[in-house]
């Protein structure tokens, strides 16, 4: 029997006791190096299994070269947007230059979606999971995704473009308040005291980031902060357009415009156009993004870039040595620089 059992232990490999302890077969691997923290509960059931079967130190090298499948899974909000589809790109190139492959799945602003596709990235045994958007905007966190968050990083870690509170997940974001100094500080060094900022949702926390900044340089240059010139909706081209008809309507209009991104700023052009207003002569627009939709704007758009190349590398960076156990800061910061265009210009006034 015993013969037997040593026998059946030579052909067990980490996949097969990771499946016995119900976890991945990467936490197996780093009870057995010892590379990274694993739940003292679940440390003890694997080690009770690996016992079980025998399963030495000297069978570990084929078995550890099994557990990476060399695959990261992506979650994007809406690849359509071309933010999203951007970042995407440049994690896949990323990817690819460090001999790993992504899947995409978009969850379109659902958060039961997003669950699910955290669901199936598992079934597929990525070695980590990054996720752009969604939830991880939200300014406050759902306690049931960072409860779902947390059951996930036992196994496989998980690295988000925004926050997620209360979970072990590692951030790569943007500097927002820079992006909004960068901008505020153009605007105002052209002459700008009449500013509003359009689009955006104030519940996502990237958005509420950068009101807060306008409201900071607002004060530091003792600029009156006008309610009438914030306002708020969504991400997408109608959302500029109709906030800014609606600013346009009033009796004492801005003299600049901030959009809370490409898309936004390409419906703000169209409502100054149809006013038979000239930009930037009568009215400067600066946007967040520098998408490709920039360039194709008439004029072209002043706008906030992020280096997608290095922002990419990062994430993928950052998803690479998580899944390998090495240390990785909480969180790391992208930052922003602006890119002048033809569509901000002195304030004539």
């Amino acid at each position: 029997m015993e013969k037997e059992r040593l026998n059946t232990a030579r052909t067990i490999t980490i996949y097969d006791i990771a499946a016995e302890a119900g976890v991945s077969a990467s936490t197996v691997s780093r009870v057995l190096t010892g590379s990274a923290s694993v739940r003292k509960e679940k440390k003890e059931k694997i080690q009770k299994i690996i016992e079980k079967y025998n399963f030495k130190p000297n069978a570990l090298a084929k078995g550890l070269s099994d557990t990476a499948t060399k695959n990261i899974g992506i979650i994007a909000a809406d690849v359509r947007n071309p933010y999203y589809s951007a970042l995407f790109v440049s994690c896949e190139i990323a990817a690819e230059k460090a001999g790993y492959s992504v899947g995409l799945v978009n969850s379109l602003g659902f958060s039961e979606r997003e669950k699910n596709e955290l669901d199936v990235l598992l079934q597929q045994r990525v070695d980590a999971i990054i996720q752009m958007g969604g939830s991880v905007d939200d300014l406050i966190t759902d306690d049931s995704y960072a409860e779902k968050i947390r059951g996930i990083c036992d196994n496989t870690p998980v690295i988000v473009t925004g926050k997620l509170d209360k979970t072990p997940a590692h951030s790569v974001v943007i500097d927002e308040s820079r992006a909004m100094n960068l901008v505020m500080e153009h605007l105002i060094g052209l002459g700008h005291k009449k500013i509003a900022l359009v689009g955006g949702e104030m519940r996502v926390a990237s958005t509420f980031n950068k009101y807060k900044m306008y409201q900071e340089i607002l004060r530091k240059y003792g600029i009156e902060e006008r309610g009438e010139y914030v306002v708020n909706g969504t991400y997408d081209p109608e959302t500029g357009y109709d906030a800014t008809n609606k600013i346009l309507s009033l009796d004492d209009r801005p003299t600049a415009i901030i959009a809370i991104n490409d898309f936004a700023a390409s419906g703000a052009l169209r409502s100054i156009r149809e006013h038979k207003l000239y930009i930037p002569e009568d009215i400067s627009v600066v946007s967040f993004d520098n998408t490709y939709i920039a360039d194709l704007t008439v004029p072209k758009l002043t706008s906030v870039d992020y280096d997608y190349v290095a922002y990419g590398e990062l994430l993928i960076d950052t998803a690479i040595r998580a899944a390998e156990g090495k240390e990785v800061e909480k969180i790391q910061k992208i930052d922003p620089r602006l890119v002048l265009r033809e569509s901000s210009g002195p304030c004539k006034e």
